[in-house]
């Protein structure tokens, strides 16, 4: 997994509780060596340890799995948006990003790196208001693509116009997501 969404979500636990917060969790689950060597943006890292550490942070905020990633992708989409600006046309909003972020913002990050392999992303049009993404991974992370797609929804002032639902059981290896835009 890319170095940034560890970085991401440290930033995250911290943000929701504090930098102790943080430490704890990398000392519970074993990953107490990431105190003296941080997670790094342009390193690769096994995605076990963004689970485990996902995990823990769900528990410490006595809130399902799922959420915590849904919350989580909210959270993130401004420092994503901040770090891979050069995939992103600045014309686009939420419709488009969502109609090109596999071929751009993924496309490009596999680019730069052979080593990072974020999921596929299978964006449908089904008429103008209507976004069909099927998302599969064995990661199971569909709570994650939802938080980020409200989360660009949200930073482009358009939560309030746009609806976003898993249509499939969320920790599936296969889950595919309906997004209208009302």
């Amino acid at each position: 997994m890319h170095g940034s969404i560890f970085v991401f979500l440290k930033r995250f636990v911290e943000y929701k509780h504090n930098y102790n917060t943080w430490i704890d969790i990398l000392e519970e689950k074993g990953l107490q060596n990431r105190k003296a060597s941080p997670y790094q943006m342009d390193e690769v890292y096994p995605i076990s340890e963004l689970v485990t550490i996902m995990a823990a942070a769900a528990r410490q905020e006595s809130i399902p799995y799922q959420a915590f990633q849904e919350r989580f992708g909210e959270f993130l989409v401004p420092d994503l948006l901040l770090v891979f600006k050069r995939f992103v046309n600045p014309t686009w909003r939420t419709y488009d990003m969502l109609l090109h972020i596999g071929s751009h913002m993924h496309g490009g990050i596999r680019k730069e790196n052979d080593n990072i392999n974020p999921p596929p992303l299978h964006v449908t049009t089904v008429g103008k208001n209507l976004l069909i993404i099927d998302y599969q991974s064995k990661r199971r992370m569909s709570g994650f693509a939802i938080g980020i797609i409200k989360g660009l929804a949200g930073y482009f002032d358009e939560s309030d116009r746009v609806n976003v639902a898993s249509t499939t059981e969320p920790s599936a290896e296969r889950v595919q997501i309906r997004v209208n835009f009302l």
